[in-house]
């Protein structure tokens, strides 16, 4: 059994996967038995399949390709948990890549804490590549003490720029099917989502200081690119109230059946995604845009009215929920402030 499995959803991704792969399989070979790859192809229409087919010839013993119909990423993601054999797993989009070099580390430390028991998730720092702007480095040495054996009870709060995105995390892969994690299919933005339902279920936590992830931004086409979230806002819409839907119940908090900061950083994530979302909406500009937003509000103030007063209270809440074109124009300034801050720029 390896120790990790990398699954990489693929989707019309010809022209670079092998920029995900090529690293892996070089790892592979020099660490025999250390991880498995595998490639969900969701459907492509270019060379995708084939060229996933030719890596898995090329290292049948690391490699396996799962063919499938478009399902979307959230598909993509469902196929490759349930295919995988790795005591751990690692999301890693086809764009992207993982570092070799910290990879070693990485297995190194999974490999100590399951001779101790296990952990249930591995935090890393991770890289954004941003074209023509310089990389930057998302740290979270502020939050997590580092390679140690911690519960949330011994974490810190998230600052504003540190989120516990999917390039952040590697779970234990029986802790995702114990998740429940079923994401929605033919949805973007659920990255998200598989965190969340993941993250509700963690206590043994370990955190390496070390980047692993490099996360490409600024390549044309990106779901992240801010005129395609505009075009796909319903689906953002979507997994924000999915997003919302997952936050624990505050009086579990206060029982202790949940970590106060495991609900801190769900809730920190979540306002996140709510900010981008109403901002995304206001950068639209149009009637049936603003409509949208102000409906949003108002089912967040509806069910659950503490959480809605939470996010009015947060700079960035108050400045996404303000009424009007003129609230609109505020929020626009709070959308790329919030894209900044998340990544998506």
């Amino acid at each position: 059994m390896p120790l990790l499995t990398v699954v990489v959803p693929a989707y019309d991704a010809a022209a670079y996967l092998h920029r995900a792969l090529d690293p892996l399989v070089a790892f592979a070979a020099a660490h025999l038995g250390a991880i498995e790859v595998v490639v969900v192809d969701d459907g492509s229409n270019d060379g995708t399949g084939a060229l996933a087919d030719a890596y898995a010839v090329q290292a049948p013993e690391v490699v396996r390709v799962i063919h499938q119909r478009n399902a979307g990423h959230g598909g993509a993601i469902n196929a490759g948990v349930a295919a995988a054999t790795g005591r751990y797993l690692k999301v890693l989009d086809a764009d992207d890549w993982l570092d070799s070099l910290v990879l070693v580390e990485v297995l190194a430390e999974l490999a100590r804490r399951e001779a101790q028991g296990g952990i249930d998730l591995l935090v890393t720092d991770f890289t954004h590549v941003r074209d023509g702007r310089g990389d930057r480095v998302v740290r979270f040495d502020s939050v997590f003490p580092a390679r140690r054996l911690i519960g949330w009870e011994q974490t810190a709060r998230f600052a504003r720029r540190q989120y516990l995105m999917m390039h952040a995390v590697i779970f234990r892969t029986a802790l995702l099917r114990r998740s429940g994690l079923s994401l929605p299919e033919h949805t973007f933005y659920v990255d998200s989502l598989y965190v969340l339902t993941a993250l509700a279920h963690t206590r043994r936590i370990v955190y390496l200081p070390v980047s692993l992830y490099r996360y490409v931004i600024g390549r044309a086409g990106q779901s992240v690119e801010a005129d395609t979230m505009l075009r796909r806002v319903d689906q953002q819409l979507r997994v924000t109230r999915l997003a919302l839907a997952m936050l624990p119940d505050p009086r579990d908090v206060v029982s202790g059946a949940v970590p106060v900061r495991l609900y801190g950083a769900m809730m920190h994530y979540v306002e996140a995604l709510c900010v981008v979302t109403s901002a995304t909406l206001s950068r639209g500009g149009t009637r049936a845009h603003l409509a949208q937003r102000q409906a949003f509000w108002a089912e967040v103030q509806a069910e659950s009215p503490w959480l809605h007063a939470r996010l009015r209270r947060t700079l960035f809440g108050a400045s996404s929920n303000l009424p009007g074109r003129a609230g609109s124009r505020v929020t626009t300034l709070a959308y790329h402030a919030a894209r900044r801050v998340v990544g998506f720029s």
